[in-house]
């Protein structure tokens, strides 16, 4: 019996042992807005080259990450910011809470991309005018090529589009019609088409999800989200309207004070120096790095961008003010 309950405390004891070398593991926190299908890629990835360290992706919608750190500042669990737009970097960065990234060099990047000394780009999203086909076909609707047709009542309920307010890619769609016809003749148009949205998504991603599930006809997303289905086999189809495809720049950087532990600099070395390039061939092939370009099949090409300019936060902030859906 003793013998036995000798051998069950060695059990227990070297159990201990083993959780506790466990938790040992530096951590390393990123924070992200990028879609889940490049969270489980990059998730991956960090996994392999880094089996020694302890790493957490917390994903949060655009809106969500930027106030959470805005807030939490300097004093926070994050050591790493991924797929956060410029405009909510530049605000992060004005109250002090990026860390300085100088020695990172900017030359391998397109120099229309390169904003800060303290964020790098990650990505150039751009949008577009999303439909399922098989879903219009079984209703018996033409496909609209205007943004005024969407507000022909056989779409409605059959439209999904992004929330502004939570959504960065919400925001471009917005962004581009208020530079494109006027901030009063913009806003009217979203109080036409509202009735026919069926949700104003939280996220990015939710248009395209909603389209998938033929839950809609019709989505304001992002163009590389849809290719990648598209290559999956999903009846999706890509088309634009006159007023050009909208865009914004998503970037990285890392929390002041966390670039002094080994552990967090490594892996933003290898985010910035590796995965990006995995990304941009994988994910987002829209033109980011000046020595490689990448081609991704059924990806449109020549695409004609929005005007996108004054898309400070100030600004940003003040037509979000406006948006009530």
């Amino acid at each position: 019996m003793k013998k036995f309950l000798t051998i069950l405390i060695t059990i227990a004891l070297f159990a201990t042992l083993l959780c506790g070398c466990g938790s040992n593991k530096e951590k390393v926190i990123i924070y992200t807005s990028v879609e889940d299908y490049v969270v489980e890629d990059l998730d991956a990835c960090l996994k392999e080259k880094f089996p020694n360290y302890d790493i957490t992706i917390e994903y949060m919608s655009t809106g969500n990450h930027a106030a959470k750190l805005l807030a939490e500042k300097t004093d926070t669990e994050c050591d790493i910011i991924y797929d956060l737009e410029y405009a909510y970097l530049a605000q992060l960065d004005s109250e002090g809470i990026l860390a300085d990234l100088s020695a990172y060099s900017t030359d391998i990047y397109y120099d229309d991309l390169v904003e800060n000394k303290n964020y790098l780009p990650h990505l150039r999203s751009g949008g577009a005018i999303i439909l399922n086909t098989d879903l219009l076909k079984e209703k018996n609707l033409s496909e609209p090529t205007s943004y005024e047709d969407l507000l022909k009542p056989e779409y409605k309920g059959l439209i999904s589009m992004p929330n502004p307010k939570s959504s960065g890619t919400g925001y471009m769609f917005l962004k581009s019609l208020v530079n494109s016809w006027g901030e009063k003749e913009a806003f009217e148009y979203f109080d036409k088409l509202t009735p026919n949205v069926l949700q104003y998504t939280s996220s990015g991603s939710g248009p395209v999800n909603a389209l998938l599930q033929s839950e809609a006809a019709i989505g304001l997303g992002m163009t590389a989200q849809t290719v990648i289905k598209i290559n999956e086999g999903a009846p999706l189809k890509v088309v634009y309207f006159e007023e050009g495809s909208p865009f914004t720049i998503y970037g990285q950087a890392m929390i002041k004070g966390k670039e002094e532990k080994d552990a967090v600099k490594e892996v933003f070395d290898y985010m910035v120096n590796e995965f990006g390039y995995r990304y941009n061939e994988k994910f987002g092939p829209e033109k980011l790095f000046k020595d490689k370009s990448y081609a991704l099949e059924n990806f449109p090409k020549d695409i004609k961008y929005s005007d996108m300019k004054n898309n400070s936060i100030e600004e940003k902030e003040r037509l979000l003010a406006l948006w009530k859906y």
